[in-house]
């Protein structure tokens, strides 16, 4: 195997691979990444078994033959290359050779035969959607994804679609059992992705996180989805991305919304961030609680840690109703405010302890319901 590829270009392709390459792995091979070089392409290739990741990039091959490298060592390596054209070559011995002007660097490789395969994408049909989409509804719904493993089920975002009219509908849906992210958009098109509401669509936080870094790099407006056996498949750019679904059944989560609209207190977004922010500045893994008093025209939070300190704040509101407290996890607060793009928020507050609804002023295609706490 031999090439010749731009500095830049092969940094990146190894950069994407970073999230997905076991850390910690009976299958030392799952550490590295496949470097492929056929025809005029370099493929750059990993996988955790559980999610793999194609990037392919034209590059001047001299040789065809393909190794797996530490993904990591490899990356450092780039990183610290100071140059514009790299040259690798794989000797007899598997091992690979990178050269750069005058830095030369030798890396040992195992063998691609046992590499696990992760580029079949027969029986799939991809449909088009812009990338900003799905990047945006993964982005209001990524954080309040369970990361208790004892619940598989709510490890994951859940993806529907539906069609309204003759434009389809795509909503992502997570939650941790204390709150809950509601997301959607219309795809702009009357064909595509039909979900199966028998069979739960469920993304693992893994993936979305994936997802989301690939989108970030996306330099096309549509990317492509696929979805069979279990799997979806993502497509974008140089890149395709595929990822195992979760086996499971997601919640009822249309019996968590709350039916009957509750008092409305509407507060500058930037203002509101920042004041739950400082009350986020005594909270603790031990203690996160705060409290959030509402009276005529403002809105008023306090948080005591006795391990920590104390931090009280007080902001204009639009409200004109009875006094009221309500106790919030603030880290709570902070995420859901943080992905409202409106210059307002809107705070839908209930009594008996009831769901609290979060939303951007007259945006109905995103919410978060927050748990309120005893405190």
């Amino acid at each position: 195997m031999e090439f010749n590829i731009k500095r830049e270009t092969f940094l990146a392709g190894i950069q994407k691979t970073l999230g997905i390459v076991e850390k910690k792995t009976t299958m030392p091979i799952l550490n590295n990444l496949l470097l492929q070089a056929i025809s005029n392409k370099i493929k750059i290739m990993a996988t955790d078994m559980e999610i793999g990741l194609v990037s392919s990039y034209e590059t001047d091959v001299i040789e065809e033959g393909k190794i797996t490298i530490s993904a990591r060592k490899l990356y450092e390596m780039v990183r610290e290359i100071q140059g514009e054209n790299i040259h690798v070559i794989k000797n007899e011995k598997n091992v690979v050779i990178i050269t750069c002007n005058k830095a030369v660097y030798r890396i040992l490789g195992i063998p691609a035969d046992d590499y696990p395969s992760i580029e079949e994408n027969d029986n799939f049909t991809f449909y088009r959607l812009r990338g900003n989409i799905l990047k945006d509804l993964m982005r209001k719904t990524y954080f309040s994804i369970s990361s208790d493993e004892m619940r598989k089920n709510l490890t994951g975002v859940l993806l529907e679609t539906e069609k309204k009219g003759d434009s389809f509908v795509i909503r992502m849906i997570s939650t941790d059992g204390h709150r809950l992210s509601f997301a959607t958009a219309e795809t702009g098109s009357n064909d595509f992705l039909e979900t199966d509401l028998h069979k739960n669509i469920i993304i693992p936080k893994k993936g979305v996180g994936e997802i989301t870094r690939i989108l970030d790099d996306n330099e096309g407006e549509f990317i492509e989805i696929g979805v069979n056996s279990g799997l979806l498949i993502i497509k974008a750019d140089q890149t395709v991305l595929r990822a195992s679904l979760i086996d499971g059944d997601f919640p009822d989560y249309k019996r968590v919304i709350p039916t009957e609209r509750g008092v409305v207190i509407r507060i500058d977004r930037d203002k509101l961030l920042h004041a739950v922010r400082r009350m986020n500045v005594v909270s603790s893994e031990k203690y996160n609680g705060m409290i959030m008093t509402a009276s005529r025209m403002k809105l008023s939070f306090n948080s005591i840690n006795n391990d920590i300190g104390e931090a009280n704040d007080e902001i204009d509101a639009e409200y004109d109703g009875d006094e009221r407290s309500i106790g919030y996890n603030v880290k709570y607060l902070v995420d859901a405010v943080e992905v409202i793009e409106e210059e307002s928020v809107d705070f839908e507050v209930n009594e008996d302890m009831r769901p609290t609804i979060l939303r951007g002023k007259g945006n109905n295609n995103y919410f978060c319901i927050i748990m309120p706490l005893k405190i």
